[in-house]
């Protein structure tokens, strides 16, 4: 918890996005006592998955809420390694200022990274808001203590909202429109989805994929190491 409240004052809120043209989803899966982490590289605005990586590493600490990024982000940190090329943005299933020490998985690796990232989880961690409208695009502030920490945002007509927040070197609004971006028939960005089938270990969706519509490229790797 120190640690988090040091790297916490290391996060910058400003949106530091240029021209976005590539953005990855970030997910870790625990199976059979380690950590499986994806990360998935998608084109945008098409959301064509042109690569992906995956590591997988022992657990390191049993799940304790808040501390998330101790137990995932060695994993991450290796998967993030193979990739052929950094990403402009990292999207993670998980939460970014949106954290009792405003440093959530999103933020912590962004600073560990050096990258822009936002947090974009399916659950509320910690804060307080209303109800946002049912249309997709609905939106109302989650507050902590008083402090805007994020967002509770609707992705899809009458679906339970995502809490998005900013991870490190992104603003709110653009970590919104970033999300809402990756949105399209279904509740979760795409990002989010192929990142969670990958570390779930369902890698073949990849390559069944290839030379298809959905993904005409592929330069996944199945390198992983205990």
């Amino acid at each position: 918890m120190a640690l988090q409240k040091e790297l916490a004052d290391k996060v910058i809120l400003e949106n530091h996005l240029d021209a976005v043209k590539t953005i990855a989803g970030v997910d870790v899966g625990i199976q059979k006592g380690a950590a499986e982490a994806a990360v998935v590289v998608l084109a945008f605005p098409d959301l064509t998955v042109i690569d992906y990586a995956v590591a997988s590493g022992p657990v390191p600490m049993p799940y304790i809420p808040g501390l998330l990024s101790f137990r995932e982000g060695p994993a991450i940190l290796k998967a993030m390694d193979r990739l052929s090329a950094s990403p402009d943005l990292l999207i993670f299933d998980g939460q970014g200022i949106a954290h009792p020490r405003r440093l959530g998985i999103a933020s912590h690796m962004g600073v560990l990274l050096d990258m822009p990232t936002i947090g974009c989880a399916k659950s509320r961690l910690c804060g307080d808001h209303s109800e946002p409208g049912e249309a997709k695009g609905s939106r109302v502030w989650l507050r902590h203590h008083g402090e805007k920490i994020g967002t509770v945002l609707r992705t899809r007509d009458r679906v339970k909202p995502l809490f998005v927040s900013p991870g490190h070197r992104v603003d709110f609004d653009a970590a919104v429109d970033s999300v809402l971006a990756c949105c399209t028939r279904y509740r979760l960005p795409e990002t989010t989805r192929w990142a969670h089938n990958v570390a779930a270990g369902k890698r073949p969706l990849l390559e069944k994929a290839k030379g298809t519509d959905i993904l005409p490229v592929s330069t996944g790797r199945e390198n992983r190491s205990a």
